[in-house]
């Protein structure tokens, strides 16, 4: 038995989190924390819906006190903010998988750049396994820190992976249009009056061309290919509370059509228990994906532009997030992959 701590309970994140953990059967939660004012509050009183499943409180982050009951704490916190207290943790000898992007880009500069911060841990920062099961499994299986995806990252790169690393597709210019539920945006955006009316009659493309996701993506491929990638990648919100459905445009270095496409991707992923290639003529939905950890793939080779389009469709709470995490939790401790999961 493993026990695990919930830092940000309180989020979206930390919410599914708890909720998945309490399934895993070699799994015990024993410290939930968040910003709490100073004032502790029973983990059911915050979701009443958990009553008789859960009796724990969550309280103000006490590092020193949640290191000396958890084995490996899950950081479900804003970016900027996990950085210090994940390295509190490995300092602690803790194990920590933070779901945040403050480990995800190896480059530091980079990460300031974007992130507009000074990361302040390059050697934690280049110790850090990116957690994408489906190409890191080995050094998963290694790591005390887990720099868990981001939610379109995940989508657009397991999209993506079996032509970048079989370099069946050119890489100088990927398009990937990513339409998210608006739980992506986080807690406080969807309880704020105003953003919950407009969700629900509105559709809108944000942060266009300088979303910060966009490196996270550029590195991971740019390692696949063995060469520098680039995308351009556009986010939206649709008025649906949870789900990713990205479209991919790439361009193919030979002629392939969609049955042999299909075939590339099958094999590709035919160990992977939460990647499903869908039939030929099948593209994936969210309802397909939702509440699940699974991500579906649909492939179709477009004869008239000569390009290859790919569909995939994720939770962005559950693979986008909070079940990758527990799935990264498995592979480091040895437990079935699918533990808590299915």
């Amino acid at each position: 038995m493993v026990n695990v701590g919930v830092v940000g309970a309180k989020g979206f994140a930390g919410e599914e989190l708890i909720k998945l953990l309490l399934k895993h059967p070699q799994v015990k939660i024993a410290a939930l924390a968040d910003k709490m004012d100073g004032i502790s509050q029973d983990i059911t009183v915050i979701y009443p819906y958990l009553a008789g499943q859960i009796d724990l409180p969550c309280e103000e982050l006490d590092v020193e006190q949640v290191a000396k009951k958890c084995d490996l704490v899950f950081l479900a916190l804003p970016h900027k903010v996990s950085q210090g207290i994940a390295a509190d943790f490995i300092k602690a000898g803790k194990k920590v998988i933070d779901l945040s992007a403050d480990f995800r880009i190896k480059d530091a500069k980079i990460y300031e750049q974007w992130y507009e911060t000074k990361h302040l841990y390059p050697e934690l920062l280049a110790e850090a396994v990116y957690g994408l099961p489906e190409l890191y499994r080995e050094k998963i299986k290694k790591a005390r820190l887990i720099a868990n995806p981001g939610c379109y990252p995940t989508s657009i790169i397991l999209g993506t992976a079996p032509l970048v690393r079989e370099r069946l597709a050119g890489t100088e210019y990927i398009l990937a249009d990513s339409k998210s539920g608006v739980s992506g945006a986080g807690r406080a955006f969807v309880q704020n009056f105003q953003a919950a009316a407009e969700r629900s009659e509105n559709l809108k493309a944000y942060s266009i061309g300088i979303h910060r996701h966009t490196p996270e993506i550029e590195q991971e491929l740019s390692y696949l290919a063995g060469k520098e990638t680039m995308i351009l990648f556009t986010p939206h919100l649709i008025p649906i509370m949870r789900g990713i459905l990205s479209a991919i445009y790439i361009m193919p270095n030979s002629n392939f059509n969609t049955k042999e496409l299909l075939e590339i991707y099958r094999e590709f992923y035919d160990k992977e228990p939460f990647v499903r290639i869908l039939p030929e003529g099948k593209f994936p939905e969210t309802n397909e994906v939702v509440n699940t950890n699974y991500c579906n793939i649909g492939v179709k080779a477009d004869e008239r532009t000569k390009r290859i389009i790919i569909v995939s469709a994720i939770d962005n709470l559950i693979k986008g997030a909070s079940g990758q995490a527990i799935q990264n939790l498995n592979i480091m401790c040895g437990f079935d992959e699918k533990a808590g999961l299915v």
